[in-house]
């Protein structure tokens, strides 16, 4: 296992990085973690794509859902971890960003668009699941007050969503494909907030490694890849990207 010294020599000599997010980048933006105990999913069985598509019930139980969320993503601004990230992409070092998370913090940073793979959607957006028409979340939210139905298309009277990837819904085939391309060309691919708990996402930091490319996890808790990288660090995301900048910047 290397040391943080090395580690950070292997980052400024790199301009092959790729780095993978998940939750714990942004709890630390106030972004509840939805697998954490008292997170959503501990407290409620997901509602699966199938129950959305043939469920009114089940659809009006996701909205309220997305009502307890709604303010705190909306008022959730990027940390030192996502701008650590985009520091990578100006220094020319990112092939890109891989992550978990539907927030849409990493493009609040200033990450551009063409660099980042969300592989769960975003909740940025609103879609028709009919005609692809997509919403402001804030114009559809605003509908939704007393004993409301599920939100229909203003376009075709279909059915509204979030763009984002739910539980028995088709991972995006565009999304995998490119996520995959960028680890098969990582020289060093960086987990950050994930526990790769959840598959098919966790499948790339394997990728990564058994192509030749340095493995760093940085996560608050203990991870099933931990024994299988070339650095670990253990706490903060913010607090370690701080002084691990300062590192990269003096080198």
């Amino acid at each position: 296992m290397m040391t943080v010294q090395e580690f950070a020599a292997k980052i400024r000599e790199s301009d092959e990085i790729v780095v993978f997010t998940g939750a714990g980048i942004s709890t630390e933006s106030g972004i509840p973690d939805f697998r954490s105990p008292g997170g959503l999913w501990t407290r409620y069985k997901p509602v699966t794509f199938q129950d959305y598509l043939s469920s009114e019930a089940a659809r009006v139980e996701a909205w309220k859902r997305r009502l307890e969320t709604h303010e705190a993503h909306k008022n959730a601004k990027p940390n030192i971890g996502h701008y650590f990230i985009q520091s990578l992409d100006q220094k020319g070092k990112l092939i890109g960003l891989i992550t978990q998370n539907v927030d849409g913090l990493h493009s609040e940073a200033g990450l551009a668009d063409d660099k980042i793979v969300e592989l769960h959607g975003t909740n940025r957006r609103i879609i028709c699941l009919k005609c692809n028409k997509s919403f402001d979340p804030d114009e559809v939210i605003r509908r939704l007050v007393g004993d409301f139905s599920s939100p229909k298309c203003d376009a075709c009277a279909g059915i509204l969503k979030a763009a984002t990837i739910s539980f028995g819904q088709a991972m995006p085939p565009e999304a995998m494909r490119q996520a995959q391309e960028w680890t098969e060309g990582a020289a060093v691919f960086m987990v950050m907030g994930s526990s790769l708990q959840v598959q098919p996402a966790a499948s790339f930091p394997v990728l990564a490694k058994r192509n030749g490319a340095l493995l760093a996890i940085i996560n608050r808790e203990p991870t099933p890849l931990d024994e299988y990288s070339d650095f670990v660090h253990h706490g903060a995301i913010g607090e370690f990207c701080g002084r691990f900048g300062e590192m990269i910047a003096d080198g």
